[in-house]
């Protein structure tokens, strides 16, 4: 079809005008140094977790996040480790402890240990590039059997708030990443976290400005919503729908 010459003028500015009905999005792999894996340093934070029911809001527990460097055969070495302290009447108490590749965030073990009405589940995983396995050495474990094929490379799921720190959150960004919760029986995913915006946030030392990412988990109509500080990528705040309109809210407060 031929268009009149004086037609293209519109049609070039129309099109310089409409909005982009896509983004690129980016694959992040196990492998290569997160881009700024630098963000995450060695260091102590807490966060409040509590339920969001109308006007009520329900403490659940206190989070204990750590993190330390140490160096092992020449490679550096990057542990997580992760203490929660239920706010219930009944004291519960799990523990949680992963070792990775410095950097890239390539998992390498992960144990958890839950202690609740005398009870005691010891749980330790190894993640391989193809697979991950039961640790047959931990003491106690109840999933020595286990093994979970990974058709690719799989992240930790229960260090994601770190995982998306050492991403180049800006306007516009998203990212697919490949995630697995140690223990689950459904396989690792691939899920779509979007940077949606920005918004202030009062925090302990005042107002911070954050990055807004928001993830449906893969779960369509369920979004869960996280604040990164700007600057650290720090995460803030998760709020996350647990249905019937609650909505478990996890919040830094140190």
């Amino acid at each position: 079809m031929r268009i009149p010459r004086r037609a293209l003028p519109a049609l070039i500015m129309a099109a310089t005008l409409a909005p982009c009905s896509y983004a690129a999005v980016t694959s992040v792999d196990v492998g290569p140094a997160l881009p700024r894996a630098a963000l995450v340093k060695e260091g102590v934070h807490h966060y409040l977790r509590y339920l969001h029911n109308g006007d009520a809001r329900i403490p659940l527990d206190i989070i204990t996040r750590e993190i330390r460097f140490s160096t092992e055969d020449g490679q550096q070495r990057m542990r997580i480790t992760q203490r929660y302290d239920a706010a219930a009447a009944a004291p519960s108490l799990k523990t949680v402890t992963s070792w990775f590749d410095a950097g890239s965030f390539r998992p390498r073990t992960h144990e958890r240990i839950a202690e609740k009405d005398g009870k005691r589940v010891v749980e330790g995983f190894v993640f391989a590039p193809d697979k991950i396995t039961g640790m047959k050495d931990l003491a106690d474990s109840v999933n020595k059997d286990l093994v979970v094929a990974s058709p690719e490379p799989t992240f930790n799921f229960e260090t994601d708030i770190e995982t998306l720190q050492a991403l180049p959150l800006a306007d516009g960004f998203e990212a697919r990443i490949n995630f697995y919760h140690p223990g689950s029986q459904q396989g690792p995913a691939r899920y779509l976290f979007k940077v949606t915006g920005s918004a202030s946030l009062p925090g302990p030392g005042g107002m911070i400005d954050c990055w807004v990412v928001t993830t449906d988990y893969n779960r369509p109509g369920t979004i869960s919503t996280f604040w990164f500080a700007k600057g650290s990528q720090l995460m803030v705040r998760q709020d996350s729908p647990v249905g019937e309109g609650k909505v478990a809210v996890k919040i830094l407060i140190d």
